[in-house]
């Protein structure tokens, strides 16, 4: 039942109310069934508890620094998985993320998107979101997401890079409790991620919702919920 201090029939328990919380939300809000990928993100959690959540389905997973998911990515090779960054990137760290991921959810300057073209030995392209911020947010990484000069010409600059492909953008709002108010936030990613688009941009994804805020992410177009504490249980400070 345990195995490194996790509780195995409970992670069980809280990844199927997560996927019937993604089910129910593509429902309620006019989404066509499986449009909303569900990312487990095991950051700070043992191998033993991503293998439980491998074995019910569960084939992507989020990670946020990289000399821990190392082992983590080392000890689960060979089984059908999918690695995705999630975290704040370190100039001295691209070259590791880039052999090691699938995806690079949390790319803000043009400087680290050239890392990690350059360094990428990878056969397919390494799949890019570019990491967006509200604007009240300034301890936060990304790009203003008021700032279209910005943000147009930095997707225009990652979309051209080799051994890349920019797939969308993805944004870590404030936590906030009053569904419209979650509503909104997102509101303003998807719409910027529409102009985009509209600038000839092919963009496919929209890396946001959490624990907290799934449905309203889905509810303004989520294609991808990046969810730990629902899944894993609290994290130990």
């Amino acid at each position: 039942m345990d195995s490194g201090g996790v509780n195995m029939e409970s992670v069980r328990m809280r990844l199927q109310a997560v996927r019937q919380r993604i089910v129910q939300a593509e429902r309620c809000y006019g989404r066509s069934p499986g449009t909303v990928a569900l990312l487990a993100v095991s950051k700070t959690w043992p191998t033993s508890a991503i293998q439980v959540v491998h074995q019910e389905g569960q084939g992507i997973f989020g990670e946020s620094y990289v000399q821990e998911a190392l082992p983590k990515i080392e000890a689960l090779q060979g089984r059908d998985m999918e690695w995705h960054f999630i975290g704040p990137i370190q100039s001295n760290k691209t070259s590791t993320i880039a052999q090691h991921f699938a995806w690079v959810h949390s790319v803000d300057r043009e400087q680290i998107a050239q890392r990690l073209s350059a360094q990428s030995q990878r056969v397919s392209p390494l799949n890019i979101c570019l990491q967006v911020k509200m604007g009240d947010e300034t301890q936060k990484a990304g790009v203003d997401v008021s700032d279209q000069v910005t943000l147009r010409k930095l997707a225009h600059a990652i979309s051209r890079l080799p051994h890349l492909k920019l797939r969308g953008l993805m944004v870590i709002p404030a936590p906030l409790q009053d569904f419209d108010t979650q509503r909104h936030a997102f509101r303003r990613v998807r719409e910027v991620f529409e102009r985009l688009n509209e600038d000839g941009l092919d963009l496919d994804t929209l890396s946001m919702g959490m624990s907290n805020d799934l449905e309203a992410a889905i509810a303004e177009g989520s294609t991808l919920v990046r969810i730990g504490s629902a899944i894993f249980g609290e994290r130990t400070p």
